[in-house]
């Protein structure tokens, strides 16, 4: 089954109740079991990467350059897990929030029915994702525990523009970054479709998330503003800087701490991130989520997902 991507621009022409009816008749229309749409038994390629090696948190470091061939194909498919990992942790984080959400809602309402919708369509991503980590062989690394413990958190105290605005950096980054990989023939074909069919969805997702959002901040007060502000600046640091989680350098014979100092040093792996978020950030800056300085946008910048000014 061949996956065929909406147009964004479309999605997100008209807000409100037309833009919800909308994304609920593109989900009857097309959305994936991956039960049924991949093919499980499909034997690894050998000398494919499992992602792009450019986007590897070592490429371009001394570290990278004293690894073999077969070294770095085989961190290739210890970050592609961690990532995905690290998707299927934020994934049950956001489909906790909107439960929360369901669940102070109108049954009736097409709204409700969407959020719905898109809960079962994040149950069906984490199954894919774990399916996918277990069919690579590899752990399930998921975030270090301070992200974990941070998470359990979330469900109870985040609501409103800073919850839609965490949702965003949680999907729109690694969208891009398997925007990139799905047509990369460089790389594993399983890794591939399982990127496609999670792009294809998302991209609801975002289009809902960007006007709830946008919705979200009409008429807050300034000192609220700047609330909802730190929590997006914060869900911007833990979620890039989870990604890679240290343990996989491991798995190639690398230190974790060496691993990770050098990751987070390099300004490769750097310039990767702030290229996954070319498109949410400029977005979330124009609508004022962003301060143009101070300490939030500094957590921004140590994100790696903002440049430096």
């Amino acid at each position: 089954m061949t996956a065929t991507l909406p147009d964004r621009d479309d999605a997100q022409s008209s807000p409100g109740v037309a833009l919800v009816e909308r994304l609920l008749k593109g989900s009857a229309r097309q959305s994936y079991d991956p039960e049924v749409d991949l093919d499980w038994d499909a034997p690894e390629v050998p000398g494919l990467w499992w992602m792009q090696p450019e986007r590897m948190s070592l490429y371009g470091t001394p570290l990278w350059d004293r690894m073999t061939d077969e070294q770095r194909l085989e961190l290739s498919k210890h970050e592609v897990a961690s990532i995905a990992s690290v998707g299927l942790w934020f994934e049950i984080v956001l489909m906790q929030l909107l439960l929360k959400d369901v669940y102070r809602s109108d049954a009736t309402a097409p709204r409700t029915h969407y959020l719905l919708t898109e809960i079962a369509d994040e149950c069906r991503h984490s199954t894919m994702f774990g399916k996918a980590i277990g069919r690579f062989g590899v752990p399930a690394y998921g975030p270090r525990k301070d992200a974990v413990q941070l998470g359990r958190l979330v469900p109870a105290v985040l609501r409103g523009p800073g919850a839609y605005a965490a949702t965003l950096l949680g999907e729109e980054p690694v969208d891009r970054w398997q925007r990139d990989a799905m047509n990369d023939e460089r790389l594993q074909p399983l890794f591939r479709m399982v990127a496609r069919i999670h792009v294809l969805e998302e991209a609801r997702h975002v289009s809902f998330a960007r006007d709830e959002l946008e919705k979200g901040l009409v008429g807050i007060s300034k000192r609220e503003l700047k609330w909802h502000q730190f929590v997006a600046a914060q869900a911007a640091y833990v979620t890039m800087r989870s990604l890679v989680n240290p343990k996989v350098y491991a798995a190639v014979g690398i230190d974790p701490r060496e691993g990770r100092h050098a990751a987070l040093s390099n300004p490769n792996y750097r310039e990767s991130i702030a290229w996954m978020g070319e498109k949410v950030v400029p977005y979330l800056d124009e609508v004022g989520m962003i301060p143009k300085s101070g300490r939030i946008r500094k957590t921004w910048q140590a994100s790696f997902l903002l440049r430096r000014d």
